[in-house]
């Protein structure tokens, strides 16, 4: 039995079935619920707006764990940390044929350790599975997520198989294995990988933290949604334009905005989100533009952004939801303007994106011009890792 749970460091109560809204116990690891569905952790809300405050939250150190109470890890002494610091919202002038844009800002994560957003979901991933005693997990990568799990895995104790295509950037196999990670590498996609993991859970009895296979990765990523929150004096940005792989980030986000919310922190409305794709592997895209509810594979699905190379989302409905509840929309983007976004950054704002990156600020320009949105809009974009870790901009 794992360790009983501090009520004075967690407010979570349950797990909730994202498709049924069936509760479930916390006492012990769940993957997928019983109806093949993503789980959400619920937490006490009301017990958490007597806790916080704008200023005590201002008074905590500047880490992902300021927020612990709206967090499931069960007591600080579970917690396994390479230093996850907040980090910064960079602004960018941008100008536009009418003028100036208005304020555009990128939340930049290439500062979080293993230099990847992937270290929110996989600090807090990796914490849990110690918690509940497991001892060996496993998960199909692009990249950036394999080399956050390795450097969690290792922090805690753990070992860990990550299974990658044939074409994983090179920075990212030498950190899995640096970190004593075993990697397979496969002729395919990241769900022809996610096959072999499943295998791997039947077979050898690892534990499969693919995104949104277990529920704690999207606790993690939420704190993006608290940071900036926070960054901007509780007041959020009109529009928000997120790379769109897995589609954790942008429904922790959401998750966020909803509870800060209902503990009374937030002025003004929500954001507009917008999921960012490539062109060559947008199924998304094509599901929001044809009014699905779910999004069919992308077959040969393609791009130099591979953070985004997902060909099947299991959270499909859910980022397909957010999307048309925010009024948002979904966007995708050629290699070329994805190339062009990294230069034009890169020379004028001396700022280096990741290709992900590159295409949120591809996707914001072209939204400007075909007016899906306003130059006035107060937007946020992302850089969600290192560009040190791709092969250069030709």
């Amino acid at each position: 039995m794992p360790p009983p749970r501090d009520r004075r460091f967690s407010l979570a109560v349950a797990l909730e079935c994202s498709f049924t809204g069936a509760l479930h116990p916390l006492d012990r690891p769940w993957n997928l619920s019983p109806a093949a569905k993503p789980l959400l952790v619920r937490y006490d809300l009301e017990a958490a707006a007597r806790r916080w405050s704008r200023a005590n939250l201002a008074r905590r150190p500047p880490t992902m764990w300021k927020y612990h109470e709206l967090l499931p890890l069960p007591a600080k002494k579970a917690v396994v940390s390479l230093g996850e610091t907040v980090t910064p919202l960079v602004p960018v002038s941008v100008r536009h044929r009418s003028g100036r844009a208005g304020e555009v800002l990128i939340k930049d994560d290439s500062r979080l350790p293993t230099g990847s957003f992937k270290a929110r979901g996989l600090a807090l991933a990796v914490a849990m599975a110690r918690h509940f005693g497991l001892t060996h997990l496993a998960m199909p990568t692009n990249g950036n997520a394999g080399a956050a799990l390795a450097a969690y895995a290792a922090r805690a104790g753990l070992r860990c198989t990550v299974v990658c295509p044939a074409d994983t950037p090179r920075a990212n196999l030498e950190e899995m294995k640096a970190c004593g990670a075993e990697v397979q590498l496969v002729d395919g996609l990241i769900d022809d990988c996610g096959r072999l993991v499943q295998e791997g859970t039947r077979r050898a009895g690892w534990f499969d933290v693919s995104t949104l296979k277990e529920p704690y990765r999207l606790e993690g990523k939420k704190t993006i949604g608290f940071e900036i929150a926070e960054q901007l004096g509780f007041r959020l940005p009109d529009v928000i334009f997120y790379p769109t792989g897995g589609g954790t980030g942008l429904l922790g986000m959401w998750k966020a905005f909803s509870e800060l919310e209902a503990v009374g922190l937030l002025a003004g409305r929500r954001p507009r989100m917008v999921a960012v794709q490539a062109a060559g592997c947008a199924p998304v895209v094509r599901a929001f533009a044809e009014g699905l509810e779910h999004a069919p594979r992308w077959e040969q699905a393609h791009t130099l952004a591979a953070g985004i190379r997902v060909p099947r989302l299991i959270g499909d409905f859910l980022v397909l939801r957010v999307l048309r509840e925010s009024g948002g929309f979904a966007i995708a983007v050629e290699d070329a303007e994805i190339e062009a976004a990294r230069r034009e950054c890169a020379e004028r704002q001396g700022i280096h994106l990741c290709p992900e990156g590159a295409a949120t600020f591809a996707a914001y320009r072209r939204s400007l011009e075909e007016q899906r949105i306003a130059p006035k809009d107060r937007v946020l974009l992302f850089n969600g890792a290192s560009a040190l870790k791709y092969p250069p901009f030709g």
